[in-house]
C-alpha cells in the first residue's frame, strides 16, 4: 500500500478535486409490480389495490426539483424507468412524467430513454403511447422462454406472451433488450441454449443474460428451490450461453450485456464508467458529484412513505452522503472492471479526482497475476480477470 493510499485511508478529511464532471443520467423508480417474483431483492411491492399514478408522478417531480440545485446547468443524456414494473403505468401518465421531466431539466435531444416491461402488462396500444410519449428503448423482463421455468420463477408471463411482447416491443420502438436467466432449477444445458436461440431468433439487437443468484432476504433465500447447478455445470452452462451469443455475432461489452454494434445500453454504460445519475423515487438512489465532492443521495423505500415526504418535506427526506476519498478507488473499480473494455487510466483521476498513483501497487499486482491488461493506459480485465472478477476487484479494496 502506497505511503499516499496510507494518508487517504486514515485521513477523512482528504477531498477529491474533479476538474471536468463526468456525464450525467437519470433513474426513475415504479416501485410496484403484480406479483413479486422470489428471486428479487429490489424495491418493488405488490400491487394490492389501484395504483394512485398521479400522486406518485407529482412526487416524483418534486424529487426531481429538490435535485435541481445539485445539478443546476448539467445536460441529462440518459433517462432509465425501472422497477418493479413500470409498464404498469398509463400511457397518459408516462407523457405526463416525460412533458415535466423536460420542462424541468435540460435533457439532451437525442437521449436514449429506456423502460422495463413485464410481457404480463403488454398491450399494443398503451405500448404505442408509450412510445409517442417519447421511449425510444424498451427492456423487457423475459428471463425463460420455458413454461415451468417461469412457473419456477414465479413470473406472470408464458413463453406465448414473452413472443408476443417482444413482437410488439420490435414494431414500436427502434431498440429492444430482453433479459434472460440462465442457471435455472432443473435447467440443462439443452434447454438453456434453447432460451437463447429462441432469444437470437426474435431478431433483439440486446440480451442481458444471467445467472440466477439466491440474493439475501428473498424467498428463495430462505428456501432454495430444488435442482439448482453445481458450480461445474454452471459453467458449463454459462459457456453455452456465452458461445451462442458469441457466434451471433453479439458483443460481450459487460459481465452480464451482450449487444450487436451501436446497440450497448448508454444508460447502464454510464453507471459502469463511474458517471453521475440523479435518483428519483421510491427507495431511488443517486450519485452526484461537485468539484471536491461526491455524493449518494437515497430515499424512504415504502411508496406511501416516500409520496407522503414528497408531499411534506422534499429536502429533507433526501439523504445525501458523501463517499469518503478512502472509498473511491474501490467504487470506481468495482464499476469499470464489469466492461470488457474498461475504461482509459486517465478516467481514474477524471472521475474519482484522487492521483492514479493511490492504486498503482494494486494495478502492478493484478497485472502481475495475469488479471488486468499490461497497457498502462487503460484499466481493463484480461479474460482471466473477467472470469475471476471477485479476485480482481479484492485487490483494489486493499488500496
Amino acid at each position: 500500500m502506497s505511503e499516499f493510499s496510507l494518508t487517504l485511508h486514515n485521513n477523512q478529511t482528504a477531498t477529491p478535486n474533479l476538474t471536468n464532471l463526468p456525464p450525467l443520467s437519470l433513474y426513475i423508480h415504479i416501485p410496484w409490480c403484480v406479483r413479486k417474483c422470489p428471486y428479487c431483492d429490489f424495491n418493488s411491492h405488490q400491487l394490492k389495490q389501484e395504483l394512485d399514478e398521479r400522486a406518485y408522478i407529482s412526487a416524483l417531480l418534486t424529487d426531481l426539483e429538490a435535485e435541481l440545485p445539485y445539478f443546476w446547468g448539467r445536460t441529462v443524456h440518459t433517462v432509465f424507468i425501472g422497477g418493479g414494473t413500470p409498464s404498469l403505468l398509463s400511457a397518459a401518465s408516462l407523457e405526463q412524467l416525460l412533458s415535466g421531466i423536460r420542462a424541468r431539466i435540460n435533457l439532451q435531444p437525442a437521449a436514449e430513454i429506456t423502460l422495463e416491461a413485464n410481457p404480463g402488462t403488454f398491450e399494443r396500444q398503451r405500448f404505442a403511447g408509450y412510445a409517442a410519449a417519447g421511449i425510444n428503448r424498451l427492456s423487457i423482463g423475459v428471463q425463460s422462454f420455458a413454461d415451468d421455468k417461469l412457473a419456477t420463477l414465479g413470473r406472470i408471463h408464458s413463453r406465448d406472451d414473452a413472443l408476443r411482447a417482444i413482437e410488439v416491443g420490435l414494431s414500436l420502438f427502434p431498440k429492444v433488450n430482453i433479459d434472460l436467466m440462465y442457471a435455472l432449477p432443473g435447467q440443462t444445458l439443452m434447454q438453456a441454449k434453447e432460451d437463447i436461440q429462441t432469444a437470437l431468433a426474435t431478431g433483439v439487437q440486446h440480451i442481458s443474460a444471467y445467472q440466477l443468484t439466491l440474493e439475501p432476504n428473498t424467498p428463495f433465500a430462505h428456501t432454495p428451490p430444488p435442482q439448482l447447478p453445481d458450480e461445474d455445470y454452471l459453467a458449463d452452462i454459462e459457456e453455452v450461453v456465452h458461445s451462442a451469443l458469441k457466434q451471433a455475432g453479439f458483443i460481450h461489452y459487460e459481465t452480464s450485456a451482450f449487444a450487436r454494434s451501436h446497440q450497448q445500453c448508454q444508460h447502464n454504460l454510464n453507471y459502469w464508467q463511474f458517471g453521475d445519475y440523479i435518483g428519483i423515487g421510491a427507495g431511488a438512489h443517486g450519485k452526484i458529484s461537485s468539484a471536491q465532492s461526491i455524493v449518494r443521495t437515497t430515499r424512504s423505500r415504502h411508496p406511501k412513505d416516500y409520496i407522503q415526504s414528497m408531499q411534506q418535506q422534499p429536502q429533507r427526506s433526501i439523504s445525501r452522503q458523501s463517499v469518503a476519498a478512502g472509498d473511491l478507488p474501490f467504487e470506481f473499480m468495482l464499476n469499470v472492471l464489469r466492461l470488457t473494455d474498461g475504461v482509459p487510466s486517465a478516467w481514474f483521476n477524471e472521475r474519482t479526482g484522487l492521483p492514479l498513483s493511490v492504486i498503482q501497487q494494486a494495478i502492478s499486482e493484478a497485472v502481475k497475476r495475469g488479471l488486468l491488461d499490461a497497457n498502462p493506459f487503460y484499466l481493463r480485465p484480461t479474460t482471466l480477470g473477467r472470469s475471476f472478477l471477485n479476485d480482481l476487484l479484492a485487490l483494489f479494496l486493499k488500496a
